[in-house]
């Protein structure tokens, strides 16, 4: 298996890991929030998918442009050979504020978003069909908040990503528990 499909392969099981974390929500509590400022579970899945859905387009388009020598990013960085938990650790902050391409804004039932966001999946895949492990040290369009990242720290970052909003829905449903919701 190619370091390309091992990345693909750890995104799908993050993936598959967070809807079945969701698995057992019912209407009502996909709306609940413990607090004013705190996002539901409904948002939270559509903030995947925009995020994703931008981050996988960024990366495809930045790949082909860097294949027709028309996109070039390959001014070092500070996050250069670092790992994706590494890069979040030197440059989140402890509640970072959403670019607002992919805040939640349309919201809806909670199957909509977790077909939407596993409806993905595909799409990765078929970007996956073109990129090959050379492309993986190759930068990408520079993250909102993080910075520039390779093509490889893209593929960690959405895989860092949604198990990091998999603890927040895991997290949702002990406070819900506790508060006899």
């Amino acid at each position: 298996m190619t370091l390309t499909n091992q990345l693909l392969n750890q995104v799908a099981i993050a993936r598959q890991n967070y809807i079945a974390a969701l698995d057992d929500f019912n209407e009502l509590q996909s709306q609940w929030r413990p607090s004013i400022e705190s996002w539901n579970a409904i948002e939270i899945t559509e903030h995947l998918f925009w995020a994703e859905q931008g981050g996988i387009l960024g990366m495809w388009k930045t790949l082909l442009g860097v294949r027709a020598g028309t996109v070039n990013y390959e001014e070092s960085s500070s996050n250069d050979g670092l790992s994706i938990e590494s890069v979040i650790e030197q440059t989140w902050k402890a509640k970072e504020v959403v670019p607002a391409i992919a805040a939640p804004r349309m919201g809806g039932p909670l199957p909509f978003w977790t077909s939407a966001l596993s409806g993905l999946q595909p799409i990765l895949e078929k970007f996956g069909d073109i990129l090959n492990d050379d492309d993986l040290s190759k930068k990408s369009h520079p993250h909102p908040i993080s910075g520039p990242l390779t093509f490889g720290q893209r593929l960690e970052f959405l895989r860092f990503h949604i198990d990091r909003h998999r603890m927040q829905v895991e997290n949702l449903k002990k406070v819900q528990a506790t508060a006899g919701q």
